[in-house]
């Protein structure tokens, strides 16, 4: 992680420095901090124990509250991102609740512009998928033995698993909604979230720093408010420089696939790299689905089999470029989280809360450590953490 920057409380908090010198809370910041840290401390085991507990309830609650929490932190990590914004506009002199409604117009007016861009495209590949499957199968047909093989191998497995020969799996009628009513179900549901965001949204960004002022008034001690001061002004500038970096690399592997995708043949170069985009937010699974889907495409539409391998070449080529030499020079100094923890994380998340959590995992896992070094208790965590 970078080293904190130097955090004025007094300009910004002025009631920090309005505690009276003698209170009991500063003079008993006056013992020597040294001291305290060269003397080896043993774990409570009950707070462990408690922290665990709570640590276990609130990712049950996030579970079970996935529907209300989900677009809450989603709210949360897009106004980090959008703050930068938001603070030009106030030097504009731009009214705070006229410059949330620009901001959020502005940016789901975007990703509008570019979903509808990009539907025509989409659209006449689904199209063009069935008839492509026969000749997917041709040039499969290699795999055929081996899938054949293993599939006798799990039955034999099977049948030896089995307690009685003659008992077989019991017929189960499924009697569930069709397809057009299931269709509206997500579609009722995604719209919902949405609107959840854009509210959430819309109140942090005119909230500012409302939350963290009222935090600052109840803390007790002048360090405590001088520590959340600071740790609320890292987790802002570390998320917002990792997401803006991840964006524009991301948008640098968009750009070079569609070139790519354009100079073998496959045609639709927004389309394609607009696919690698979004695909490079999550973690390792993103590029692995990119690979697959370009060798489908490819396979479909060019007629050599050389040439119709070249675009999932290429585009593998361009994401261990960028994800193995660019993205991580750019992020070295401020990010440096075991990568194990994110692959863990990744995966977690991801059954957590889908691929919104997937995209999500790493920077809460940022956070998390950027609260972990600043807090006494927590600093071996954070130090577990560290890659």
């Amino acid at each position: 992680m970078s080293r904190p920057r130097e955090c004025p409380v007094e300009k910004f908090f002025p009631l920090v420095m309005t505690l009276p010198a003698d209170s009991e809370s500063l003079a008993s910041d006056d013992v020597p901090e040294t001291v305290a840290e060269n003397l080896p401390t043993a774990p409570d085991v009950a707070n462990v124990f408690l922290g665990g507990l709570l640590l276990l309830a609130s990712l049950a609650a996030c579970y079970l509250a996935a529907a209300v929490l989900l677009p809450i932190v989603v709210a949360f990590v897009l106004m980090l991102v959008l703050q930068p914004a938001m603070r030009i506009l106030q030097r504009l002199h731009v009214p705070r609740f006229v410059a949330a409604i620009l901001i959020i117009f502005v940016f789901f007016g975007a990703l509008a512009g570019i979903g509808m861009m990009l539907s025509g495209p989409a659209a006449s590949w689904a199209q063009k998928l069935p008839s492509g499957i026969p000749k997917l199968q041709e040039r499969l047909s290699f795999l055929s033995e081996p899938i054949a093989a293993f599939q006798r191998l799990m039955s034999r497995a099977d049948s030896l698993t089995q307690m009685s020969p003659q008992s077989g799996p019991l017929p189960v009628t499924l009697a569930g909604a069709g397809l057009s009513e299931r269709l509206l179900d997500s579609t009722r549901a995604v719209v919902s979230e949405m609107l959840e965001i854009v509210l959430v949204l819309f109140f942090l960004l005119i909230a500012g720093d409302t939350f963290l002022r009222r935090l600052v008034e109840v803390l007790p001690r002048f360090k405590n408010k001088r520590q959340a001061v600071e740790i609320s002004q890292q987790i802002e500038s570390d998320i917002s420089a990792y997401l803006m970096t991840i964006t524009v690399m991301n948008l640098a592997v968009g750009i070079a696939t569609g070139i790519a995708a354009a100079l073998c043949g496959l045609g639709d170069p927004i389309l394609w790299g607009s696919v690698a985009f979004l695909l490079n937010f999550v973690p390792i699974l993103g590029p692995l689905m990119g690979v697959v889907i370009f060798l489908v495409a490819g396979l479909i539409t060019i007629e050599t089999l050389w040439l119709a391998v070249m675009p999932a070449a290429l585009y593998l080529g361009i994401h261990i470029t960028e994800g193995e030499t660019i993205t991580p020079m750019l992020l070295a100094r401020r990010f440096t989280i075991n990568p194990v923890l994110v692959i863990i994380a990744l995966v977690f998340w991801y059954w957590m809360w889908g691929v919104p959590g997937a995209i999500l995992a790493t920077p809460m896992l940022a956070v998390t450590k950027i609260i972990c070094d600043r807090i006494e208790a927590l600093k071996p965590f954070g130090h577990f953490i560290e890659g």
